[in-house]
């Protein structure tokens, strides 16, 4: 159903069951897939696609113009997957040519009221961003990874798997998979253990993933070194090799 007071381009492809609230705008080249709602005064722009199932609130801003003065109208693109929820006033921006042109916001993510995802950021699937989260430009997130109230992450930042960062945070390094980062500029907690454990991750798994964090971060070790120990005293699972895979391709630094 679409409301009478809703303004739809005639180029926007639109499935026949999508509900569009009162005073929405839904512009040209927009597709929306199967199931999703659409509340009132949202304001889709050209070149994004919003996959199904998923419900945007009133207010919120979808595709617009990235925030990048080297921008100069080039054709860009914004990706929402299937089942992700958009709070009021959320802002997300489409790619720009400089950060390969697209922007990316998974399935099932959950963005709340006044959160912000600058230009090519990318985020994986069931990340929650809390309330006024401010994304960026060109960041990554990894699935599962929440991203606490009124945090601000810096450009180019990577926020890995199962992350959970508290709010208030200022995050400027990039923060590895697994872990909880606070603080006003945020610094390392420890291994998000509870956020593990109700996802489903055994013992077994927990205990190398807190032995792997000893070594990387709490002993005083170079990198080299202590990938080589890790390597030597813990089991190399699937868990394991993303924690160490991400902390030696950071370009950023990462966050001790």
């Amino acid at each position: 159903m679409i409301h009478p007071t809703a303004i739809v381009g005639p180029k926007a492809e639109i499935d026949s069951d999508v509900e569009i609230g009162p005073y929405s705008i839904i512009k040209n080249n927009v597709q929306i897939g199967k199931g999703t709602e659409i509340g009132s005064h949202v304001t889709v722009d050209p070149f994004v696609s919003i996959g199904s199932d998923c419900k945007i609130f009133q207010y919120a801003s979808i595709g617009t113009m990235p925030q990048d003065l080297k921008f100069k109208g080039e054709k860009t693109y914004l990706k929402i997957g299937r089942g992700t929820v958009i709070r009021e006033f959320a802002t997300i921006n489409r790619g720009t040519e400089g950060g390969g042109g697209i922007t990316e916001v998974g399935e099932d993510n959950f963005l709340m009221a006044y959160t912000h995802v600058a230009h090519d950021c990318k985020t994986g699937k069931k990340v929650i961003l809390a309330n006024n989260a401010t994304l960026a430009g060109h960041i990554t997130i990894g699935d599962y990874a929440t991203i606490g109230g009124l945090v601000a992450i810096h450009q180019f930042v990577r926020i890995g798997d199962y992350a959970y960062i508290g709010g208030k945070a200022a995050v400027v390094k990039d923060i590895p998979p697994y872990v909880i980062a606070a603080g006003d500029r945020a610094r390392l907690k420890g291994l998000n253990s509870v956020g593990l454990k109700r996802s489903g991750f055994s013992a077994k798994t927990i205990s190398s993933l807190k032995k792997t964090y000893r070594i990387v971060f709490r002993i005083g070790l170079t990198l080299n070194e202590a990938v080589e120990r890790v390597k030597a005293e813990v089991e190399q699972i699937p868990d394991v090799a993303n924690f160490i895979k991400f902390v030696q391709s950071s370009r950023r630094g990462v966050t001790r």
